[in-house]
């Protein structure tokens, strides 16, 4: 039997334990994250929506005697077998950075008894890039954030997440990422099958992202290896140095223990001058309701929304209605 477990398939690197490996490897096909493996996914008629892809479901003992093809289902079939809900309600999140990898995305979403299920799949999106966002994460690495990028075609991972999973992402990314909704008419973003899609969520760096310490680039290329990117920044810099120094290895261990050595390192980044704001991309339409930066007071019961962030399982009526966008909304009719 094929073993697709996310070891045996080299998905080893989890940032959040280990953050030099930071981000992580990701997905480069359409593939079903569940219970800790992976199942390819495959599109169908062309535009085929993603529901009617067919996830393989055979269980790989080796060679068939004759031409009997493997065993094909119907994701939305897969998903509503297992329980979870199907591709039209769920939310589409672009990923940037460790979100694209699925041994991230499992540590993240998954705990006892109930391990994650997501679809991801690889996707070009036009007009963003990756930069390194000007913020030093909780782990201790610097993370990867996205800035407009005219004319740019960049290879991205897209997870369709259901109303929980959302909010435990979110958790992980506020109070330093804001969630827009990135209109697909302003860049678009086609899936393998050629469906294109109408708008996906997309988490963007409240503090910008970062300029290289010389100033000759502008953004600083984010998502590549961790330590070369430390090295680089800590030679700019007599004041990180002193903070985070001598190397990649200490200044990990020192910012991820310490939420003070993280903000002094933020700050510093700001202070150097090498934060480049983006504030088109802060400025992207966002879900009036159920925000965890929303600003209605939430001791205050007549602007507290009927829903909150900080409980993924509460789900009402109006969250079907005034919540996160789905899938099936997003989704151009083309």
């Amino acid at each position: 039997m094929t073993d697709r477990t996310l070891p045996t398939l080299g998905f080893t690197d989890i940032p959040a334990k280990h953050p030099l490996t930071y981000p992580g490897r990701p997905i480069t096909r359409p593939t079903l994250l569940t219970a800790g493996e992976l199942w390819e996914l495959t599109p169908t008629t062309p535009g085929g929506r993603l529901g009617t892809w067919t996830v393989d479901t055979s269980p790989g003992e080796g060679p068939k005697d004759g031409p009997e093809e493997s065993p094909k289902v119907p994701l939305d079939a897969i998903l509503t077998t297992l329980g979870h809900p199907p591709t039209a309600t769920r939310h589409p999140l672009i990923a940037v950075g460790s979100n694209a990898s699925p041994a991230q995305l499992h540590h993240k979403l998954s705990r006892p008894g109930h391990p994650a299920t997501v679809p991801m799949v690889p996707v070009d999106v036009h007009g963003i890039a990756v930069g390194c966002s000007a913020h030093i994460a909780r782990y201790g690495y610097v993370a990867s954030a996205p800035y407009t990028a005219p004319g740019a075609r960049t290879p991205l991972v897209i997870s369709w997440l259901d109303a929980e999973q959302l909010a435990a992402v979110d958790a992980t990314e506020y109070p330093n990422y804001r969630r827009v909704l990135l209109s697909g008419a302003e860049y678009p973003m086609v899936l393998p099958s050629g469906e294109r899609l109408g708008g996906a969520y997309l988490y963007v760096g409240e503090r910008g992202v970062l300029m290289s310490p010389d100033g000759t680039e502008r953004p600083l290329p984010g998502g590549g290896d961790q330590s070369a990117l430390l090295t680089r920044l800590l030679a700019g810099s007599p004041r990180l140095r002193e903070l985070l120094g001598p190397d990649p290895g200490t200044w990990v261990a020192r910012a991820g223990a310490d939420p003070a050595v993280r903000k002094s390192g933020t700050r510093i980044f700001e202070e150097e001058g090498w934060a480049l704001p983006q504030p088109d991309l802060l400025r992207c339409p966002e879900d009036d309701h159920d925000a965890p930066d929303d600003p209605r007071d939430p001791a205050d019961p007549s602007t507290t929304s009927t829903t909150s962030t900080t409980d993924p399982t509460s789900t009402t009526d109006s969250e079907a209605s005034a919540g996160p966008k789905s899938y099936g909304a997003l989704t151009s009719p083309e």
